[in-house]
């Protein structure tokens, strides 16, 4: 059986504010500027390690180490379908409203995964990504689309 090409994915962000609500907390931990924050990890290689965790969720390997934050001590009981976290070295995104304990540090409009529609998921196993930083405008027209 012959596996899939992998793709290159880029997905855009909405960094910090309500959508990314640890990213405070990521820049305290690493002693960088929210700003440098999002410029590392809008800047890196990435590439999806495995699925995971929930259905459709993308563990992303490829993260610079800087930014490696420890998971929250306590979980949220929901975290929205899109959000972006960090835990340890990895950095992934929640395909599903969900309980998790990921540093939150933006969103995605992008709707990765569809339980009733697995074989449409956005992203596989050895899919390079790339995130692109986008403004609240551009996030609310995305999810118009």
């Amino acid at each position: 059986m012959e596996l899939p090409e992998p793709s290159v994915v880029d997905i855009p962000v909405l960094y910090g504010g309500q959508h990314g609500p640890d990213i405070n907390k990521v820049a305290e931990h690493t002693g960088l500027s929210t700003e440098k924050v999002i410029a590392l990890h809008s800047s890196g290689d990435f590439q999806v390690s495995f699925i995971g965790f929930t259905p459709g969720f993308p563990y992303i390997s490829g993260m610079d180490e800087k930014l490696a934050t420890p998971r929250l001590q306590n979980p949220r009981k929901r975290v929205p379908a899109g959000s972006i976290g960090i835990a340890g070295n990895q950095t992934g995104i929640y395909p599903s409203s969900t309980p998790g304990g990921w540093n939150l540090i933006g969103r995605t409009p992008l709707h990765i995964f569809d339980i009733q529609h697995p074989e449409k998921a956005l992203l596989k196993m050895g899919d390079r990504i790339t995130f692109k930083p986008i403004t609240e405008s551009e996030f609310e027209r995305w999810q118009q689309t």
